[in-house]
């Protein structure tokens, strides 16, 4: 969901650093093949994610949602020299996608797919992270930020998407709306954890970007 006018949405693209041209077929893609092209980050999210990544300059990223590899794209770009990006995702029928768009990138060397349940392979990962992106079921954001945030480096990054959710987190909501609840309870959570700043960006569906104190 967009919280400005598509007119302005486009003028604030026009005038953000252009979307590379693997990504731009990258989106088309998504959208002639996925279902729920939607969750696609497109360009201006994934500039900003860019932006962080190289503001960060990471060694390990850590991602927790592939969708079809969009914004793994555009974080790796912001990586040291020999640095790894792993990211997550459940659904192994778009595995194949992702890694064909990720070799035509150039990333195969950046870039580290897993399959299967975050809560079983982000134990399973070795060494700390200073950033990681969360983008899948939100019932598990809380877990996930539990999961990750002692192994974020100090000054690293916990970028959360879609913590708007359409604008319903601000209510009111129903008592069966069981994901808009958690969200609401992962963004007070989120601001209100001593271990790290925190802004709630209106970008998209919502982007939070906690920094760990250092």
């Amino acid at each position: 969901m967009e919280f400005i006018e598509e007119a302005l949405a486009s003028y604030a693209e026009e005038h953000s650093s252009a979307e590379p041209e693997i990504l731009r077929k990258l989106n088309r893609e998504t959208y002639l093949k996925m279902m729920q092209p939607r969750m696609l980050s497109g360009h201006l999210q994934g500039r900003l994610l860019s932006l962080l990544s190289h503001l960060v300059q990471p060694v390990c990223i850590l991602e927790i949602g592939t969708y079809t590899g969009y914004s793994a794209i555009c974080l790796a770009e912001g990586l040291l020299e020999g640095g790894i990006l792993h990211t997550i995702d459940n659904n192994p029928e778009r595995d194949n996608f992702v890694k064909r768009f990720i070799d035509e990138a150039g990333m195969e060397h950046k870039i580290r797919t897993h399959i299967g349940d975050a809560h079983e392979i982000i134990p399973a990962l070795e060494g700390m992270f200073d950033l990681v992106f969360i983008d899948a079921d939100k019932s598990s954001y809380a877990d996930y930020f539990d999961l990750v945030i002692d192994r974020v480096l100090p000054g690293g990054l916990i970028i959360s998407d879609n913590v708007l959710w359409s604008g319903k987190v601000i209510g009111p909501v129903k008592a069966n709306d069981t994901d808009t609840l958690l969200i609401q309870e992962y963004n007070i959570k989120v601001a209100n954890d001593p271990r790290v700043e925190t802004v709630l960006l209106p970008i998209r569906d919502g982007i939070s970007v906690a920094r760990k104190k250092r």
